[in-house]
Formats: C-alpha cells, structure tokens, sequence
C-alpha cells in the first residue's frame, strides 16, 4: 500500500506508473483504492462508478475497470457533504459527521472487494488518501491505516519534495503513527525530485536515521506524468494556457466542477489555448468556444455561474456568433429550466436555465451509469464515453440531437448549430471526432494528436521512469512477505 504524507503528492500516478511496470514483467496487477474522494469518476462495463484515478491505473494493468477496484467513492456535493457510493453503486447523500459514523460500517465492504480482487491478482497496489497522520480523522478510519491493519497489508510512505519540507512530511508522519501502525512501514519513496540526486543523499540519510526506514528510490519529476489525467480539482490550476492558438476555448471553474478530465483531450492539442476561468475572470471576448462542464451540484452551480457574472458573458459570446458546449450537468444549464424538486444534489428548488436550448431537466432519482457508442449527428464521426447523470431532459430540441448512440439520440442542438449539449462523457478523446469537431473552428489546419496513444505512450514513460528509480525488486520481496 501507498500511503503518502498528504494530498497531491504523486499517489495516483505512482501507482498508475507501478501497475504498468509490474505488468511489463508479466505479473496480473490489480489497483486497489478503499476510500476515494473526487467528482472525477468513470463507468465500468457493468453500469458501476469508480474514481476516474482507479481507471487509469486498470488501464495501467491492461484490464477493464472493476466496481471493486474503488469500493468507496465519495462525491462532494457541498462544504460539508458527500454523496456516498458503495462498490459502484449511490448509498446515500450525508453531511460529514453522519459518514464519520457510517465509516466503520463500510469497512467489511472494503475487505469484501479487496479479497475479490485477490482472487485473480498476483499483487494488488492499493492507494491511499489524504495522510494516515491525520489524527483527527483516525477513529473509523478505512482509507489508510485502517485499512492496512484490516487487511494486513505493508506500506511504502509517499513524500513530495517538490512542494518543499519533504524530511518534515516524513519524519512528521512516521512520529504521529502509533507503534501498531509504524510496524506495518517498509520503506519510502521521494516522488517529483528535480536536480542533482546525490545533493539528497544526506536528507535520505536523516529521514532514514529517524524513522528505521530504508529508501526505497527517488523518484524525478517525470514530464510523462502531464499528459495523464488528473484525479482531483486541486489540478485544475495546473491547465496554464498557452500563449497562442488558433482556437480559444473558454471553462468557467464552477465550484462542483465534475469530470473535468473531459477537457484533457483538447489541452493536448497544440493549437488550443484552454483557459480554466477563475471566479474573477470573464470570458475573453475574442473567445471561439465556451464549455459549460459537469457538475456535482447543478442548481447550485448554476446559481454560482450567475454570482460570477459568467451568464452575462456566455448570452454576449452567443450573441456574437459564438460556440456553447455543455457537457452533462452543463448540457442542463443550457436549457429552459432545471428542476430538483426532491433534492436530489441539494436543497429542493428550480431556477431559469441560460435559455440556449428549449429544453427542460428535472433530476430524479434514477442514475443512469452506462457506456456508450455511437455517433456525431453533424459530422458522422464516431464517439465513445460514458453517461453518468441524474436527470430526465424534455423539450422541443430534443429533435435535433448532438449523438446518435447505440441505445438511442442523446443531446440537442440550436437551429443554427452554435450551441449544443449532451450528457456523454469522454467524447473527446475519441480522435476523429475531436478533430472533426476543432475543424469547424480552426483557422488553420491543426497538427494532429492521438491523445489515446498519447495516454499509453505516457504510462510507458511512467513504467520505465520508475523501473530506472525506484527498487522494484524489493517492493515486489515485500508485498510476498507481506
């Protein structure tokens, strides 16, 4: 088990990059995360929801993503609640305190998936989260040390010595773990290291004397790791624009943004110029294309949209012939009105869509959680992703869709084609159609991306940064030790 000395230290994709290397050496790998917190998540093939970090890391291992790879999965909803969902399927919408309680209940379904996955794994690399020295959190806990003991699994410790004090982070982590959980430590790794290694030698020595732990490599900062998806939104400040492009393309960063990763395929794209707007930037005024993205909480985004001024701005950018894509909750903004009279996301309540499509949603209880394929109606090109939404849309538009999929239309699109919504996630990292889909607003031929060869490409890298770095063969003697 990874367990890092706090959030955003290189977890995700350390064991992305661990779960490719030990397949290259012919092993059956399987990822494993107990407790996940992000509004980024994919769909299995069996109608399930992990963390989207999870995916990748299946995809790593060359095998599909399994609801038992991430048997917890919490989606924030607002400041102090989460949706909870369990081996794949929603359990419940509780504030805080209430799953501080739940958590204890939760743990035998965690021990239930990760044995599943034994059944057919020669290793399993699982992840953990946040930082087992949390204290305050370690009652019930199931995402790092409580797990590990459960399930009696040995742990490597994470440290990020990009971000600075990385001595402190493990040292620190190592003095606030009770013996119990101190014995369960085999080693560490340094992750994002820049510079002449054997300037580290000394710190290696000091974090060793203190903690009995040996090294077990430093990691450098690998430019492989920018070209995978991110799990959470603490990434959304790393999407810098470029200086130029031919295409503009326009994100407001709402405050429930969900599945972000919808945009990677367009950051790749050497003539884009994607711009995550913060809560004080407008859309520029010379911009091609505004994507409303998903949303964990749609009202209440919707309303945030409206505080910031973004509506303003996206009925101007219309009216200067502008381009609107939504994507899932999004696709909802964009309508006449957006209903949730159960509290389904939040509080009940309705408001006024953007009024760019006729077109009304009322959230109900029924999730829909469903790979699928098919076909751009404008362009005929392919697309592939998954749907993962709450909400039933109606309305005129419907007859003009933006999909045809195998189980039917999905999306809308204006009289004029500027504006069009679906709920299909994913669709842009289909090639052909991304391409398609830029063409029509591209003032110069592009250069052409394959993102996923891209992506394969990248966790090629990541497997061989790690194998040069890090001692994979002393890993893999303490993981059979156990």
């Amino acid at each position: 088990m990874l367990q890092g000395t706090g959030s955003d230290v290189g977890k995700s994709l350390l064991v992305a990059g661990l779960c490719r290397a030990f397949t290259r050496r012919g092993l059956a790998v399987r990822p494993f995360k107990p407790q996940n917190m992000s509004n980024n998540a994919a769909v299995t093939a069996d109608g399930a929801e992990i963390g989207r970090a999870q995916a990748l890391q299946a995809r790593a291992c060359g095998v599909p993503p399994d609801r038992h790879m991430n048997p917890v999965l919490l989606k924030p909803q607002s400041q102090i609640g989460a949706q909870v969902v369990v081996q794949g399927r929603m359990c419940d919408s509780v504030p805080a305190e209430a799953y501080h309680k739940l958590k204890p209940k939760l743990l035998p379904k965690v021990l239930e998936s990760f044995a599943q996955l034994a059944e057919t794994a020669d290793l399993i690399l699982v992840e953990g989260a946040g930082s087992p020295a949390e204290v305050n959190l370690r009652r019930g806990d199931i995402a790092n040390m409580g797990f590990a003991q459960a399930a009696g699994v040995p742990v490597l410790l994470i440290g990020d010595i990009d971000r600075g004090g990385v001595i402190a982070q493990l040292v620190g982590t190592w003095e606030l773990l009770n013996p119990d959980e101190r014995s369960l430590l085999r080693g560490y790794v340094i992750n994002k290291f820049r510079g002449d290694r054997s300037l580290f030698d000394a710190g290696l020595r000091v974090i060793s004397q203190r903690t009995g732990l040996p090294s077990l490599g430093v990691l450098p900062h690998l430019p492989a790791a920018a070209a995978l998806p991110a799990e959470d939104g603490m990434a959304i400040g790393g999407y810098r624009p470029r200086a130029a492009g031919a295409i503009r393309i326009a994100v407001p960063v709402l405050r429930r943004l969900a599945n972000f990763d919808d945009l990677d395929p367009l950051r790749a794209e050497p003539d884009v110029r994607l711009e995550m707007l913060g809560p004080d930037q407008p859309v520029p005024g010379d911009t091609d294309l505004v994507i409303l993205a998903g949303s964990k909480a749609t009202l209440a985004d919707l309303a945030y949209l409206r505080q910031r001024g973004w509506d303003v701005d996206i009925l101007a950018h219309r009216r200067r012939g502008g381009r609107v894509l939504g994507i899932c909750g999004g696709y909802q903004m964009l309508g006449r009105t957006l209903r949730d009279d159960n509290g389904i996301e939040g509080p009940p309540g309705a408001a006024e869509g953007l009024g760019l499509l006729d077109l009304e949603t009322e959230l109900t209880d029924d999730k829909v959680l469903r790979e699928a394929v098919g076909t751009e109606v404008a362009s005929g090109a392919p697309v592939r992703g998954y749907r993962m939404h709450v909400g039933r849309t109606t309305g005129p538009d419907l007859a003009r869709p933006m999909l045809e999929l195998a189980d039917g239309p999905d999306g809308a699109r204006s009289a004029d084609g500027l504006v069009q919504g679906c709920y299909l996630h994913g669709l842009f990292a289909d090639d052909d159609f991304r391409r398609r889909f830029l063409a029509t607003i591209r003032e110069t031929e592009g250069v052409a991306v394959a993102y996923e060869a891209g992506i394969e490409s990248a966790l090629d890298e990541l497997a061989e940064g790690v194998e040069a770095h890090l001692d994979l063969d002393r890993m893999w003697e303490l993981a059979s030790a156990g």
